[in-house]
């Protein structure tokens, strides 16, 4: 279980066709194109995926019940999302991250049990997101495991 709080960062790009209308999901990409129907991406060519996180952060993620806090930041709006980590989490796909308030997971999974999704971003904030020239800074925080007295 990690005792100090562990931080990755990525930074992506906001697209015309970003919905960020999905009920259950959460996806970064670093992917540059993006069709309308891909309506849980919240960002594109991301300069790093699950695969590039490094190899303390996903053994920290591995643990159970691991808390990941999530921060998409633009010029001056922020969004936080809470979810889980799991041992079952593979971690290793070449373009992709998903956070999802599911339980489902494969190989572009990073967390589970997400208290939000792409839906329940503030219009305001998807409005930044729909911009190409929007630099999205996305910082993945877990934190550290407190012993129950």
């Amino acid at each position: 279980m990690p005792t100090r709080e562990i931080t990755e960062t990525i930074w992506a790009w906001g697209h015309k066709n970003i919905q960020a209308t999905h009920l259950t999901t959460l996806m970064i990409t670093k992917d540059s194109q993006l069709l309308i129907t891909g309506d849980c991406i919240v960002a594109v060519s991301a300069n790093r995926a699950i695969t590039d996180l490094s190899a303390t952060f996903k053994e920290a993620l591995h643990q159970p019940n691991t808390k990941l806090i999530v921060l998409i930041e633009t010029d001056n709006l922020m969004e936080k999302i809470e979810a889980t980590g799991s041992p079952d989490l593979q971690l290793n796909h070449p373009s992709d991250l998903v956070i999802r308030k599911s339980r489902f997971i494969c190989n572009r999974t990073l967390a589970i049990q997400a208290n939000r999704a792409a839906n329940n971003l503030s219009r305001e904030f998807v409005t930044k997101l729909k911009n190409p020239q929007q630099k999205i800074k996305i910082t993945l925080i877990i934190t550290p495991h407190t012993k129950q007295p």
